[in-house]
C-alpha cells in the first residue's frame, strides 16, 4: 500500500485505492517538521513533537527566533533555483533542548508558498555505519559492475546485494512493474530471517494508483519503526489556505493505517522503499523490509538513492539498446519485404510468396492477408472460416492508427477462444484507406503458472462500527499458483511500430499505384475513343469488301460454272471459303475488343440450369453418328453476368466437342471442385486431343493455336474470351492436358453470400 493518510481512524472511513495520501495530518515521530512562510520565514504550522515546547508557542515566530541553527542552511536553499521534486538535505544540526543537545539531519522543501523543514534525529546507531567517504569504493565497484553486467536481471540482482549491505535490512527486492501495475519480485538478497518472495508476482491494488504516484515524485521513503504513534501537525489546516498541508515530498510523512496493517500481516516492523524511476516514468521500487525496528541513517540512505539513480540510467541505456537493436533487425525485414512488393504487379505477391520474412516482421507464429474478396494465410492460424468472421469483426472495431494489438484476443472475442492455441495474440493493420483489408499476425496461446504472493483478490468487507465497505490489505502471503491461459507474448513497442511502419509503406504503393494508373486510366480512355473509330472502320469498311467476295464469288460459280475448269471452280470455292473464314474472325476479333467495355451485370443464378441449357443446345449440333458422354456433375449457385457466363460455358463446351471428335466415343465432363480461399472452382474436362503442356502459355492467347487450321477450325479467339471474361469477374483461369490423353480446363469466380 501507499504511505500517507488523514489519521489512523480514516482508514476506516475509505478503500485503501481512495486514501488521500499526501495530505495526511501526521508524522512518525523519529523527527519533527515546521512550516515556514513569508519573506521573514514565520512559522504557521508545527507537529506537535517540536523538543523542549508546545507547537503552539512557535506558530508565528521567525526562524531566526525559534530554530537559530537553522538559518543559514535554510537561507542557502531559499535563494536556489527550485530543484527536482523530493526533499532536499540541507544540513546535520545540534539543537539545544530541556533534555540536552540533540542532533538532527535537516531536510527542506516547497509545498505551494510555503517551505517545509524536516528536521529527522540522527540515531544512536548511526556511528556504526560507515561515511559516505567511507562508501565510496563500493559504490565505485557498483558502477563497474554495473557495466559489466550482461543483462536487466544481473543489473537487479547487484543492486539488490549492494542495497541490503548498506542499509543492513534483512531482505531487500527489487521489484518490477508490468504494463498493468501488477508487480513481480525479480531480484532479492536476505539474510534467511524473512522468506523468499523471488519470483512471486502482487497485484496492483496492493500499490494503488495514488501511491504510485507519490513514488515517482519521491523517490525514497522509510518506516523505522511500524508500531509508532503518529504525531499530529497543528493546526490541522494551512493557515491563509484552509487546506490540510501537502506532504508528497515529505521525509516524515506518516504511512496509511493500511499500510502498517499490510506490514503486520507480512511479518515485518521496518522497511524502506527506494522508487526506480526511468524516463520521468516508475518502473519499480527497491522494497526493504526488516523484521525488528530498523533505523537507517541519512548518509546510508543517500547513498542507496545515488545506486539507484546509477541503476536506473544504466537500465535505460540497456533497454534502449535493446530496442533498438530489435529495430534495426526489423527494419532490414521490412525493407526486404518493400523491395519484394515493389518487384511484383500485384504488390501483395511481395508479402505472400515471401512467409518467412512477414513471420518474421512480428516474430509471429502465422499470418493472413484479408480483403473481402479473398483470404490467404501464411503459417500457423485459425481456418479461413474463423480469419474471415475475425475480419468481419476487426471491421466494425475502433483501430487508432489503423492498428490492432492484444495479447489476449478472446477476452475482446470471444469466438477466439476456439483457437486460442494458434491465435491468442493478434496484431492487425489495416492496408486500405477505402476498403476492409487487414494483415494478421497471430502468436499462440503460452500457458503460465503464475505464483502470486498469496490470493490476488481481495475482498470488501464492512466496517464492523458499521462504517462503509472497505479493501482490507492481505492477511496470507504464502504462495498462491495461477494458470494463466488464453494470453500469447506481449508485442513489443519495436513489432508494433514495424507493423505500422509496413502499413505506411503499403499505402504509400497503393497511392503511387493509383497515380500510375490514373495516368494510364487516361491514356486507355484515348487508346479505346481510337478502338472504338478502328472497330467502327473494320465492321463497315472491312467487312464489306468480304460480304463483295464471297457474293461475287457464288455468282461466278453460279452464272460460269460451266465455263470454268475443274480447276477454276476449286479456286472459286477457295476464295469464297476463305472470304467466309475472314468474316467471322473479324467478327470474333470486334467481340473480343467490346468484351472488356461491356459493364457486368451480376446477379445469382443456377450454373447447373445455365450449363445445361448451354449443352442441348451444342448436342443438336453433333452428328448423329458420333457418340458422346455427357457428365454434369451439382454445380450450385454463382454470381456473375449471365450473358458473359455463357459465353465461357459456349466456348469450353464447343471445344470439348471439336477437340474429341477423332475419339471413338467422347466423355466431356463440367463439374465444380470444393471452394478454395472463397472461389468457386469449376472445370470441364474431356478425353480428346489434348494439346504440349509445353505449350501451355499460349492457350488462352488471341490467335494462338496448338493444333493446324486444317485438322480443327476455328479462328484462336474463343479461350481467350474465355480468360477476359473470368478476369474480369475476379476469377483465374488454368488448364492441364497430355497429346492424345484429354485435357481439362479450370476456371475461378469468386464466392458471394447467397451465390453457394
Amino acid at each position: 500500500m501507499g504511505s500517507g493518510a488523514p489519521s489512523l481512524a480514516a482508514a476506516h472511513l475509505t478503500a485503501c485505492d481512495r486514501e488521500p495520501i499526501h495530505i495526511l495530518g501526521t508524522l512518525q515521530p523519529h523527527g519533527f517538521l515546521v512550516a515556514l512562510d513569508g519573506p521573514d520565514l514565520r512559522v504557521v504550522q508545527a507537529s506537535a513533537n517540536v523538543p523542549g515546547r508546545p507547537a503552539a508557542e512557535i506558530h508565528g515566530r521567525s526562524l531566526a527566533s525559534a530554530f537559530p541553527e537553522a538559518v543559514e542552511a535554510v537561507e542557502a536553499f531559499r535563494l536556489a533555483p527550485a530543484e527536482r521534486e523530493g526533499a532536499r538535505y540541507l544540513a546535520s544540526l545540534t539543537l539545544d533542548t530541556p533534555e540536552g543537545a540533540r542532533s538532527y539531519d535537516l531536510a527542506a522543501h516547497r509545498s505551494a508558498d510555503l517551505i517545509v523543514l524536516e528536521f529527522e534525529e540522527i540515531a544512536s546507531e548511526a556511528a556504526s555505519y560507515q561515511s559516505l567517504d567511507a562508501l565510496y569504493p563500493r559504490l565505485s565497484a557498483f558502477v563497474e559492475g554495473l557495466h559489466a553486467a550482461g543483462s536487466v536481471a544481473d543489473l537487479c540482482r547487484l543492486l539488490a546485494a549492494d542495497i541490503r549491505h548498506i542499509t543492513g535490512f534483512d531482505r531487500a527486492l527489487v521489484y518490477r512493474f508490468d504494463r498493468d501495475w501488477h508487480g513481480t519480485v525479480v531480484a532479492e538478497a536476505g539474510n534467511g530471517v524473512l522468506p523468499s518472495y523471488l519470483d512471486l508476482r502482487f497485484p496492483a491494488s496492493d500499490i494503488p494508483a495514488q501511491a504510485r504516484e507519490l513514488y515517482r515524485r519521491n523517490r525514497l521513503r522509510i518506516i523505522p519503526d511500524a508500531a509508532y504513534e503518529p504525531v499530529p501537525i497543528l493546526p490541522t489546516l494551512t493557515p491563509g489556505t484552509g487546506a490540510p498541508l501537502d506532504l508528497s515530498q515529505s521525509v516524515l510523512r506518516s504511512v496509511s493505517p493500511v499500510h502498517v496493517e499490510y506490514m503486520r500481516n507480512m511479518g515485518t516492523q521496518a522497511s524502506m522503499s527506494v522508487s526506480i524511476v526511468v524516463d520521468g516514468a516508475l518502473w519499480g521500487l527497491i522494497s526493504c523490509h526488516n523484521k525488528a525496528a530498523h533505523r537507517v541513517p541519512l548518509q546510508a540512505r543517500n547513498a542507496c538513492d545515488f545506486l539507484t539513480r546509477i541503476f536506473a540510467l544504466q537500465l535505460a541505456a540497456k533497454e534502449r539498446g535493446s530496442l533498438a537493436e530489435q529495430r534495426i533487425r526489423l527494419g532490414a525485414i521490412q525493407a526486404r519485404l518493400l523491395g519484394y512488393m515493389a518487384e511484383e504487379e500485384q504488390f501483395i505477391d511481395g508479402l505472400l510468396n515471401h512467409p518467412a520474412d512477414v513471420l518474421a516482421l512480428a516474430d509471429a507464429a502465422g499470418a493472413a492477408v484479408v480483403t473481402a474478396d479473398s483470404c490467404r494465410l501464411l503459417g500457423a492460424t485459425p481456418s479461413v472460416g474463423e480469419v474471415r468472421a475475425l475480419h468481419d469483426w476487426l471491421s466494425g472495431q475502433s483501430m487508432g492508427d489503423q492498428v490492432y494489438v492484444t495479447d489476449a484476443l478472446g477476452e475482446a472475442y470471444a469466438p477466439g477462444r476456439a483457437f486460442a492455441d494458434r491465435a491468442s495474440g493478434l496484431l492487425a493493420i489495416s492496408i486500405s484507406q477505402k476498403y476492409a483489408s487487414y494483415v494478421l499476425w497471430f502468436r499462440p496461446e503460452v500457458v503460465q503458472t503464475v505464483k502470486w504472493g498469496g490470493d490476488p483478490t481481495k475482498a470488501a468487507t464492512s466496517d464492523p462500527a458499521g462504517g462503509p465497505e472497505r479493501l482490507h490489505p492481505r492477511k496470507s502471503f504464502e504462495t498462491w499458483k495461477e494458470t494463466v491461459q488464453g494470453h500469447s507474448l506481449p508485442w513489443s513497442a519495436p513489432e508494433i511500430d514495424a507493423a505500422k511502419d509496413l502499413r505506411a509503406a503499403v499505402l504509400g504503393i497503393v497511392l503511387r499505384r493509383a497515380e500510375e494508373l490514373a495516368a494510364l486510366s487516361e491514356e486507355l480512355q484515348r487508346s479505346n475513343k481510337e478502338l472504338e473509330a478502328f472497330s467502327y472502320s473494320v465492321s463497315h469498311d472491312l467487312r464489306a469488301p468480304f460480304r463483295h467476295i464471297v457474293g461475287y464469288s457464288e455468282l461466278l460459280r453460279a452464272r460460269e460454272a460451266e465455263r470454268l475448269s475443274e480447276k477454276g471452280r476449286h479456286y472459286v470455292d477457295t476464295i469464297a471459303e476463305a472470304a467466309l473464314s475472314a468474316g467471322r474472325l473479324v467478327d470474333n476479333l470486334l467481340n473480343f475488343s467490346q468484351m472488356g467495355r461491356n459493364a457486368l451485370n451480376r446477379v445469382s443464378g443456377d450454373m447447373g440450369q445455365l450449363v445445361e441449357e448451354v449443352r442441348r443446345r451444342i448436342a443438336q449440333d453433333v452428328p448423329p453418328e458420333r457418340v458422346v458422354h455427357w457428365r454434369i456433375g451439382p454445380l450450385g449457385r454463382v454470381y456473375a453476368d449471365p450473358v458473359m457466363l455463357r459465353l465461357v460455358v459456349e466456348n469450353l463446351l464447343s471445344n470439348a466437342v471439336k477437340y474429341t471428335r477423332d475419339v471413338p466415343e467422347a466423355v466431356i465432363e463440367f463439374g465444380r471442385e470444393p471452394d478454395q480461399d472463397g472461389e468457386a472452382v469449376f472445370y470441364v474436362r474431356d478425353n480428346g486431343i489434348g494439346f504440349d503442356m509445353a505449350y501451355v502459355g499460349k492457350l488462352f492467347g488471341v490467335f494462338q493455336r496448338l493444333h493446324r487450321v486444317e485438322d480443327f477450325e476455328g479462328t484462336g479467339i474463343g479461350l481467350a474470351n474465355v480468360r477476359r471474361i473470368v478476369e474480369r469477374h475476379g476469377g483465374r483461369t488454368w488448364a492441364n492436358g497430355a497429346l492424345g490423353r484429354g485435357a481439362t480446363f479450370h476456371f475461378t469466380l469468386p464466392s458471394r453470400d447467397g451465390a453457394r
